[in-house]
């Protein structure tokens, strides 16, 4: 079968749950290689995590540039194994970094790229990815048509599957071509204890309705009872009311969560490009008119600080609405 690299990512010694959803989708076009950079000490666990989702073979490449440089090393070794093992496909999980890298892959490779995918299949020419384009408004099949197609792929498009492989572990010496921006220093991001805002299957976000910055509490607390992460519309940020790292939209983050449950948020097509390809999406909102409800799956009118609904609207396929219930 056609090898297909897919680059881990890790944190704190642990894969992250996007890296397993690469790998799963990886099966369904080929046979998965994971690559796994700079996790020094870890890489042992690492590998053998990998391979219970279907790692045939698990390249490992250690050194300091990983941790001193940005973006660079990563794009070197991935090129590198990417030439040498004669890849039929990268795949990068769709995050700002990871898009940068593939960027650059595909660049160096002379290969065309494909971002944001959401579903990824065999094809008779190579795989074919589905993407939401046009803010989410459509939905698009490609292929890469030159070279080694290089695609990144959003978080939540695939439900880890565990297949246990050999998961061979193979150690590679990386040449690095050096000339990277370096890092100075890190601050720890004070941890929430909620999951990750783009890699969280459910997540809840308020927007203007809230009221204030002191709203966001009872979004905080339905969040905290579901396991959700919390997300922020673009006027709630303005407003400082939330920080901008939680900001989903188009100039914010991009979330496909299986659950989207927008608070106080009417919809404008800024916050829906970053949120619209959830695979359900529930929105609280005291106006019957809002956009948000021509989106949604489901739909409740009422004054979120009132303690929710006042009457309720029930919503069969997006975008058609039914009479509102008694």
């Amino acid at each position: 079968m056609a090898e297909i690299l897919v680059l881990v990512d890790h944190a704190d010694g642990a894969v992250r749950k996007p890296a397993l959803e690469l790998l799963t989708l990886a099966r369904r076009v080929g046979e998965p290689s994971a690559v796994v950079l700079g996790a020094g000490e870890a890489a042992a666990s690492i590998a053998a995590t990998v391979g219970e989702y279907g790692a045939a073979t698990v390249y490992v490449a250690d050194g300091a540039e990983f941790a001193e440089q940005l973006v660079v090393p990563k794009v070197d070794a991935l090129t590198q194994l990417a030439k040498e093992k004669g890849a039929a496909a990268v795949l990068v999980t769709s995050s700002g970094e990871g898009k940068e890298i593939a960027a650059r892959v595909a660049l160096r490779l002379g290969s065309g790229l494909i971002t944001d995918a959401v579903e990824l299949e065999a094809g008779e020419d190579g795989p074919v990815a589905t993407q939401s384009v046009f803010a989410a408004s459509y939905q698009v099949r490609s292929r890469v048509s030159h070279g080694v197609p290089v695609i990144t792929v959003k978080p939540n498009s695939a439900a880890p599957e565990a297949a246990p492989a050999a998961g061979t572990v193979e150690e590679v010496t990386v040449a690095f071509t050096g000339n990277a921006a370096k890092v100075v220093s890190r601050t720890p991001r004070v941890s929430t204890g909620r999951p990750e805002l783009t890699e969280s299957a459910i997540v809840v976000s308020g927007g203007r309705g809230v009221g204030a910055a002191e709203g966001f509490a009872v979004v905080e607390k339905l969040a905290d009872s579901l396991g959700a992460a919390v997300g922020a519309s673009r006027a709630a940020v303005d407003a400082g009311w939330y920080p901008h790292a939680n900001q989903v939209g188009q100039t914010g983050k991009q979330v496909s969560p299986q659950l989207y449950v927008a608070a106080g948020i009417s919809g404008a097509i800024q916050h829906r490009a970053g949120m619209q390809t959830s695979k359900t999406i529930v929105a609280v909102n005291k106006d019957a008119e809002a956009p948000i409800f021509d989106l949604v799956d489901y739909g409740v009118v009422g004054d979120l600080s009132a303690g929710l609904p006042l009457r309720r609207h029930e919503f069969g396929p997006r975008g058609r609405r039914h009479p509102p219930a008694p």
